[in-house]
C-alpha cells in the first residue's frame, strides 16, 4: 500500500492506495499502518486534488476509484452513504432503510463507524436521528466544518 500525507485546511491528511484503488484516509491523529510505502502516486495526487476542490468549495462529487475493505453490510452502507445527495443528511435508520435492513440501525452506525475513506464516502453527513452531530473519526469539530461547508456551498 502507497500512502501520502499533505497539509488541507483540516490539517495533515494522508490517502492511502492500493492496486489503482484508493483504500483509506487519514486524519493526522490516527494511526497509520507499519510498512506502507510514503510515496504520492498519481492516484494519491489526483485525489488531493479533488479533496482540496472539494474543501474549496468548488468540487461537489469526486470522481475517484474506491475500493473499501470491509464485509458485504459494511459494503452496502457504504455505498447507500454515497448517494446522499451533497448538502444533506439522513440518520441511520435512513440508511438502513435504504438498504432494505429497517432493524439494522445500530449494524449501519458501526459499518458508518469503520468508514475508511472518509469525505470521499460522505459519513459525515450521517446525524443522530435527534438531528445532533454524532461520532466522526476526524473528531466532531471537522464532520461540524463538512456539514457547514457542504450547506453553504450548497445553495443554488
Amino acid at each position: 500500500m502507497k500512502v501520502y500525507f499533505q497539509q488541507t485546511v483540516l490539517g495533515k491528511m494522508g490517502i492511502a492506495e492500493q492496486d489503482g484503488n484508493i483504500t483509506e484516509v487519514y486524519f493526522a491523529s490516527e494511526f497509520i499502518p507499519q510498512g506502507v510505502e510514503l510515496v504520492e502516486t498519481a492516484l494519491i495526487g489526483e485525489a488531493f486534488l479533488q479533496l482540496n476542490a472539494y474543501l474549496a468549495g468548488e468540487l461537489k462529487n469526486f470522481s475517484l476509484p474506491l475500493a473499501p475493505r470491509g464485509t458485504d453490510f459494511m459494503q452496502t452502507v457504504w455505498k447507500a452513504l454515497c448517494a446522499v445527495p451533497y448538502a444533506t443528511t439522513a440518520s441511520y435508520k435512513d440508511i438502513a432503510l435504504a438498504i432494505d435492513n429497517p432493524k439494522a440501525v445500530r449494524a449501519v452506525g458501526q459499518a458508518n463507524n469503520k468508514n475508511p475513506i472518509p469525505i470521499f464516502i460522505p459519513c459525515h453527513r450521517i446525524i443522530g436521528s435527534n438531528g445532533k452531530l454524532v461520532g466522526y473519526s476526524g473528531g466532531l469539530e471537522i464532520k461540524a466544518f463538512l456539514l457547514a461547508l457542504e450547506k453553504h456551498n450548497g445553495i443554488v
